[in-house]
């Protein structure tokens, strides 16, 4: 070539040399080095883009087939340049022309995609596109690795090619391809971008790297995605594809077997064990979007690290996004594992962090309600299935109780709670409870505490179980705290019996023990002295002593004031949010234990009652599991009683 020509094209090339618009090289720097903080995702967007140009052309070809005939078999194609230094995407799809990789490639935030797509809003049927694009500067993740990118693209019909190139600084040029640069094209048709990789990104220069970012990223969108040239792959007919094209949630639940879900949770979760509940369903209307849920049988060890996530990942047409999305799951639900699947997703620029919008509140609070109302469904159909539920995730859904209002009901449904009914050995449920409640009964009973064994024995459920109240045991954590927001259950209130006054009166025994229980009034001056002279013994360490209808067969009990913290209540909030209260509890006595009639017939008499007064409260605090406050006085005071009995 002459040196006149030469010139001749380096001005015609020069002429071709575009300026970025307004401050883009400023944008493509926030791109490369601060908007996205995974360098893998540059990969997972060139895929998105050729999947895009794909999913287009067979749209196209539809109203005309000519388009695709040279090479109806759409795929992707990836694969690096060692010796160059280059990673290499091609597809197949519907390439661009000059006009369009001008439009779409030197303007940020331009998205061919996203114009067809406002195009489309009024296709109606199953033919109506839907593209993964619309995400804007998706290309522009690439310079996070490459220092240079040149695009070769074909408009599928069309008998040019053209090649964008840029740093991503200086502004870009557009130019016809030449022999060379068409070759890398797959066919006639369709777009090759090449990065010219960074020093500090020559992983991608190996297969293993590329296989595994594709393999996380973009393992389940339809179009094939090949490791290799095009040329070479197209030399190899069994060559076989990276990515596995198909998303299981993405098919019907008749054509997918029990074990297929089970194989795809232990793929999911890396787990050994079985899901105890699987939800597989579309939603559509307002928002659209699929699920495939799973309800683990195994607790994980840190279900309650206040650092644990949730364990769903979202996709975007069958894109993988993120499983770091704190808003995408109720913090109650974060044992539940699986996908959600967003068909129209508004997502920012960088596609790691969702824009904030009320899609994400709807899915949240749609998938809530669908997994409760299965949880229900498996409730009655699967009795053992739920228990071990329960048992495992139990503590974990109450919290819901109180961080979500509006499934208050619906979690309360599921709910299964231990009570005096089968003596602790069975579930029930509130439902269940406020059928068996006595016709006078105004409260739902219950008794928190540490474990159920404790509970079972409280004297303070003495005098509810002798007269056929039943009594439900709390003995969760969490349950001292949804208490404070659930105030009744249909209009019925909860009730601590081991706070405040408890007026069992018009619950009558049989008449035999109605007998039994009665005081004789010649003993209440007794009895009533008995108080007086304990209260004024015990008065730096008790806020009342009266009389309980508590008790029928312990002498005494204790139990908080009726405007005071729950005893149990306080206990929790001294360990886990480091409460430095300290109420005085009221100390109850049966007027009707023998111990207490001896001591107040003894007190009457003018005996010292002092130690016997002590004792009476170490009794009841060791029975409510509180520490003696004097070991050495409790133990002298014991001894002293036991050689006084011997």
């Amino acid at each position: 070539m002459s040196t006149q020509k030469k010139t001749e094209k380096t001005q015609q090339e020069q002429e071709q040399q575009q300026p970025f618009n307004a401050d883009v090289a400023r944008l493509l720097d926030i791109v490369a080095h601060a908007l996205y903080t995974d360098h893998d995702v540059f990969l997972r967007e060139l895929i998105s883009n050729a999947a895009d140009a794909c999913d287009r052309l067979r749209y196209d070809s539809i109203a005309n087939p000519t388009l695709i005939e040279d090479n109806p078999e759409f795929r992707i194609c990836t694969y690096k340049d060692s010796t160059n230094r280059t990673v290499t995407v091609v597809d197949n799809g519907i390439g661009m022309s000059k006009e369009e990789l001008t439009e779409n490639l030197g303007t940020i935030a331009k998205s061919g995609t996203a114009a067809l797509m406002e195009q489309m809003k009024e296709a109606q049927g199953d033919d109506k596109l839907k593209l993964i694009g619309q995400f804007g500067v998706g290309f522009y993740a690439s310079y996070m690795v490459a220092h240079k990118i040149d695009v070769v693209s074909r408009k599928a019909g069309s008998e040019q090619a053209w090649l964008w190139s840029s740093d991503g600084k200086s502004g870009f040029t557009i130019r016809e391809a030449n022999e060379i640069e068409i070759a890398r094209l797959d066919g006639k048709r369709g777009t090759a971008i090449t990065l010219e990789i960074k020093d500090e990104a020559c992983e991608f220069l190996l297969d293993q790297k590329i296989t595994h970012t594709v393999k996380e990223y973009s393992d389940h969108i339809s179009v094939p995605i090949f490791l290799g040239a095009p040329s070479e792959v197209a030399k190899h007919k069994d060559a076989e594809a990276i990515n596995s094209t198909s998303a299981l949630w993405m098919r019907s639940k008749d054509d997918i077997t029990s074990d297929e879900y089970t194989d795809f949770y232990k793929h999911l979760s890396g787990s050994i064990d079985e899901p105890v509940m699987t939800s597989h369903w579309k939603a559509e209307g307002a928002i659209e979007f699929t699920s495939l849920l799973y309800v683990p049988t195994l607790r994980p060890w840190d279900l309650f690290d206040p650092s644990r996530k949730n364990s769903v990942k979202l996709y975007v047409r069958r894109i993988f996004i993120t499983d770091k999305m704190e808003t995408l799951m109720y913090p109650w639900l974060r044992f539940v594992r699986g996908i959600i699947d967003s068909e129209d997703l508004p997502l920012n620029i960088s596609r790691e962090t969702l824009q904030y919008n009320l899609t994400i509140e709807k899915i949240k609070n749609a998938v809530a309600r669908r997994i409760l109302g299965d949880l229900d469904k498996l409730s009655r159909s699967d009795e053992a299935g739920f228990a071990a539920f329960w048992n495992q995730f139990g503590p974990a859904l109450k919290e819901g109780l109180y961080d979500a209002p509006n499934h208050q009901a619906a979690i309360l449904k599921v709910c299964r709670f231990y009570s005096t009914h089968d003596d602790g050995e069975k579930f029930t449920t509130l439902e269940e409870y406020v059928e068996r409640m006595k016709d006078d009964q105004e409260n739902i009973y219950y008794i928190s505490g540490e474990n159920l064994q404790s509970i079972k024995n409280s004297p303070q459920i003495e005098g509810l179980r002798s007269r056929g109240l039943e009594v439900l045991f709390f003995t969760d954590t969490v349950d001292d705290f949804w208490l404070q927001n659930v105030l009744d259950y249909k209009g019925k209130p909860f009730k601590s019996i081991t706070k405040g006054n408890l007026d069992l009166g018009k619950f009558k025994d049989s008449k035999e023990e109605e007998e039994k229980y009665e005081t004789p009034e010649e003993n209440n001056d007794e009895i009533n002295n008995f108080i007086t002279a304990m209260q004024e013994i015990l008065k730096d360490s008790v806020h009342n002593i009266c009389k309980s209808q508590r008790l029928t067969n312990s002498p005494v009990c204790l139990v908080a004031p009726e405007e005071a913290v729950d005893m149990h209540m306080e206990k929790v909030l001294k360990i886990n949010q480091k409460y430095q209260g300290s109420t005085k509890p009221v100390l109850e006595i049966n007027a009707n234990h023998e111990l207490i009639k001896k001591l107040a017939a003894s007190c009457t008499k003018g005996n010292d009652i002092e130690d016997a007064a002590h004792l009476l409260l170490d009794q009841a605090n060791i029975i409510q599991g509180n520490s003696v406050d004097d070991l050495a006085e409790f133990t002298r005071r014991m001894s002293d009683f036991m050689s006084k009995a011997i």
